[in-house]
């Protein structure tokens, strides 16, 4: 496993934390928003008109969907399940299958440019490495191996003693990656595990697909505070992150976004909306 030293060269990042935003350009902060964000944000690194970027993001109530979700033969009892759990339900861009956010969950974007010449694989490794060395004081066991149980399973879920707390997706736009991870902080990881078991039996049903959805067991799954032992919250692991890439890098920059960022971000909105309107 490569560390982030390895892999990125980068000594000045730009970090953003959106992890309270009520609105965005006008409009309330959503999850289809974040995504919207992180490809317009992919695309000004990948021009050069940004560093690389670090940025949080926090959405209450909220599942995310991966493409293949869409095509289960029952999604439309599926999200409307969910919509009556007081979900809202979002289909998001990049790889990946459902995963369950909520306020106890803190989603980091490291978002670089040049990834023409970066394997998809290291990109992981990457946001694997960044993650064990924000949490060194409190754990050495964090180990990126499929929890192929868990909900969204992959090659690199982050686990401790097979208990899976995060997972990672990647969505690479132009010359630009936007490597995501979900962290299950605190709060109740078995009804988030429950909620995602129950939206596949529903939109899934006995039926033979081409694709192999997961069969969730919430005993798979676990948050970080009840695997450590330590009371972390969202908080601290904000400040960890922003320790973390202190460490990492000679310059850490803030900038609003440009004009020409925000020209990007409507026009993939506007995508994210579209490929939304099956499940609205």
């Amino acid at each position: 496993m490569k560390n982030w030293k390895d892999i990125i060269r980068h000594q000045t990042f730009r970090y953003m934390d959106h992890s309270t935003k009520p609105t965005f350009h006008g409009k309330a902060y959503t999850a289809m928003t974040s995504f919207a964000v992180d490809d317009a944000l992919a695309l000004s690194v990948s021009d050069g008109q940004s560093p690389p970027v670090v940025r949080l993001w926090v959405h209450d109530e909220t599942i995310v969907l991966g493409i293949p979700d869409g095509k289960l033969p029952y999604i439309e009892e599926g999200v409307s399940f969910l919509q009556h759990a007081g979900k809202s339900v979002v289909i998001r861009n990049s790889g990946g299958l459902a995963v369950a956010l909520d306020k106890g969950v803190l989603n980091i974007s490291l978002i670089l440019p040049g990834v023409k010449h970066i394997s998809i694989h290291d990109c992981y490794e990457a946001m694997v490495s960044f993650v064990q060395y924000m949490l060194r004081d409190v754990t050495d066991a964090i180990e990126a191996y499929e929890i192929g149980a868990s909900y969204c399973p992959g090659d690199y879920d982050l686990s401790i003693n097979g208990r899976k707390f995060a997972g990672i997706s990647q969505r690479r736009v132009k010359d630009g990656a936007a490597i995501q991870i979900y962290l299950d902080v605190e709060g109740n990881s078995r009804e988030r595990a429950q909620l995602i078991q129950q939206f596949y039996e529903i939109g899934k049903k006995d039926e033979e697909t081409a694709f192999t959805y997961p069969n969730v067991d919430p005993n798979v799954m676990g948050s970080l505070s009840e695997l450590v032992g330590v009371d972390l919250t969202v908080e601290d692991m904000k400040q960890r992150v922003s320790a973390a890439l202190t460490d990492f890098t000679e310059e850490v920059v803030s900038a609003n976004f440009s004009e020409e960022e925000f020209a990007h971000y409507e026009k993939r909105l506007k995508q994210m909306e579209k490929r939304n309107e099956k499940i609205q």
